[in-house]
């Protein structure tokens, strides 16, 4: 029997809360810092943030760069 990933749980809150709050992130904000701890945690262990933290930088340097 496969392992449970250890994000999941986290993932699935994200996903929770923005379809609760019509998909904007700014309400979601304390679960999706909550992934980004879990996905620290577990770096190389949860196929759930395969993506979410490239997408965070990415998002991140294309702030930066808008703003300079």
């Amino acid at each position: 029997m496969p392992q449970k990933d250890p994000c999941q749980k986290q993932a699935c809150a994200i996903q929770t809360c923005l379809q609760a709050n019509k998909y904007m992130e700014s309400k979601c904000e304390d679960v999706i810092r909550e992934m980004q701890r879990c996905c620290a945690a577990q770096t190389g262990n949860s196929v759930c943030c395969s993506g979410f933290k490239n997408s965070k930088l990415t998002e991140n340097k294309s702030k930066t760069a808008d703003t300079t």
